[in-house]
């Protein structure tokens, strides 16, 4: 925790693309701010971040690295830490981490993005963000031309299923657990060359450092190399309870996470959400430009609440 002041104009919580780019905008605003990161971000596993202009292949603890000194080079302090609760303490915020340190801020930027959690199939998790991928612009083109299933979790399977199959011949969908597949669907599959393997699936076939295969409940191996799975998508916002904010279901069906406005601005007054806590689809260039956009107006409504307060002091003076 060295270097952790006591107040800040703006704290931020969660260290990733968003939260970094957020911090950056507002150290670069002459403002007061503090990243608080647990050191968990998402995407570890992968071997590159890919889509993100100008940083296409750019390991993720590199990006990191660079934002972290980016955000320090202009005044912003970046520590690690877990935040066990926020609340409200008059017109700032309390923020409590915990082994118990606090710290207040005039505004919270929340960038804690989210939690995959993945059919309970042994090996999914061990291969995690390397041969189980689940967005074809994140990992497509590193497994085009391989031999591509997709565990079937709900209906957004099939449109992963038609995603994947651009980038591979041989595309075979497992309908698991999942719901049988409509008649219109059926024929989507089968249109386009997937083949459709019916029944629950029992693990992962993984030999050396890699897949092999995908083993059914009845014994049954179809040899593949990567496997494409939706995860429930859950925002990690335990800790905002204590504001009355809570994660909910997103739209999409797909998880769950923290409602805001197109800027940010959450159902609580000082409190900006941005990146995958709020938006569960962002890859990492747009929770970076998410992240940036909530800092710009968080420094403005300071600006805002600058101006008030050096009025009010003037027309008192004044009136003295």
């Amino acid at each position: 925790m060295t270097g952790l002041q006591d107040s800040y104009d703006v704290v931020v919580i969660g260290g990733g693309a968003a939260g970094l780019s957020g911090a950056l905008m507002l150290a670069r605003s002459r403002r007061s701010v503090a990243v608080i990161d647990a050191g968990a971000p998402r995407n570890a596993p992968a071997d590159g971040v890919h889509g993100f202009l100008g940083h296409d292949g750019i390991p993720p603890a590199d990006l990191l690295a660079r934002g972290r000194e980016e955000v320090r080079r202009y005044g912003g302090h970046v520590v690690s830490g877990e935040v066990a609760d926020a609340v409200a303490d008059g017109e700032s915020f309390k923020v409590v981490l915990a082994g118990g340190r606090a710290v207040r801020a005039r505004r919270l930027l929340v960038t804690t993005g989210l939690e995959d959690r993945l059919p309970d199939v042994p090996g999914l998790r061990e291969r995690w963000g390397r041969d189980v991928v689940h967005c074809p612009y994140c990992h497509g083109w590193e497994v085009r031309e391989r031999r591509i299933g997709v565990l079937a979790t709900g209906p957004a399977s099939v449109h992963q299923a038609l995603m994947f199959q651009q980038l591979s011949d041989d595309v075979v969908y497992f309908t698991h657990t999942a719901a049988p597949l409509s008649g219109e669907d059926a024929e989507k599959l089968a249109a386009l060359g997937v083949s459709v393997v019916g029944g629950p699936v029992r693990a992962l076939e993984i030999g050396g450092d890699a897949i092999t295969g995908v083993r059914l409940e009845d014994g049954r191996v179809v040899e593949r190399d990567v496997v494409a799975v939706a995860s429930r998508m859950v925002a990690r916002a335990g800790f905002l309870g204590g504001l009355g904010l809570r994660a909910v279901e997103h739209p999409s069906g797909g998880g769950e996470h923290v409602p805001a406005d197109a800027a940010g601005r959450t159902a609580v007054a000082g409190v900006w959400v941005a990146g995958n806590v709020t938006d569960l689809m962002a890859q990492v260039g747009a929770s970076a430009a998410a992240g940036a956009a909530a800092g710009a107006q968080i420094n403005g409504d300071l600006v805002a609440e600058d101006a008030r307060r050096a009025v009010a002091a003037r027309r008192e003076a004044a009136s003295g």
